[in-house]
């Protein structure tokens, strides 16, 4: 379901359902709960998702911030991936707490036992890992990003860093200065940018 086309009804459910998992877990939120705090019955819900899970879905592609679209539209990137990768490394250490990252870590624990869940990450993950697969290829072509590595690797390594901070927030880890962050994470750039041949 689209978000931008949800109606009250189901914009109330979305919301509620993410309250709830938010604070109770995915295991712990009961679909009678969502429905009292969204001010409707259960067969609001049943009749729009066919269980807790695509209301999930539905709350994680809804509430999970993602960062990407946050950047275009704050920022003109022209399809720049390592400005991209830049400016979400510097946002990691700097971010406030989401509900979108709260109920996205629910999600992983409940995943671990509900292949449904399961398959609900995978499928939001490989959303995202697609879109910023096209903005390497888009980097690659033009000159920005090393065309022999590979493009599938490089968007797993960029969510593996996302994801360990949300785990990191989770535990209240304290984050590294941001300007030794920033170090970090530029260098981490420069290896990725095509190098100049050796001179013989």
């Amino acid at each position: 379901m689209d978000p931008t086309t949800l109606s009250d009804t189901d914009d109330r459910l979305v919301t509620a359902a993410a309250q709830v998992f938010a604070e109770r877990g995915y295991d712990g939120a009961g679909v009678q709960e969502i429905a009292r705090r969204a001010g409707l019955t259960t067969g609001a819900i049943y009749s729009r998702y066919p269980g807790k899970a695509a209301l999930l879905a539905e709350a994680i592609r809804r509430f999970t911030s993602d960062e990407f679209d946050q950047l275009f539209a704050e920022h003109a990137f022209e399809g720049r991936v390592t400005d991209v990768l830049a400016t979400v490394g510097s946002h990691l250490v700097t971010r406030r707490p989401s509900p979108g990252q709260a109920i996205l870590l629910e999600a992983f624990v409940a995943g671990r036992r509900d292949p449904e869940v399961a398959a609900v990450l995978r499928d939001h993950l490989a959303e995202r890992a697609r879109r910023l697969g096209a903005m390497v290829e888009g980097s690659k072509a033009a000159g920005l990003v090393d065309e022999r590595l590979d493009t599938a690797a490089l968007a797993h390594f960029a969510h593996a860093v996302g994801l360990g901070f949300l785990l990191f927030e989770a535990v209240g880890a304290a984050n590294p200065e941001p300007d030794q962050w920033d170090a970090i994470v530029a260098r981490v750039l420069s290896s990725i940018v095509p190098q100049p041949a050796p001179h013989h």
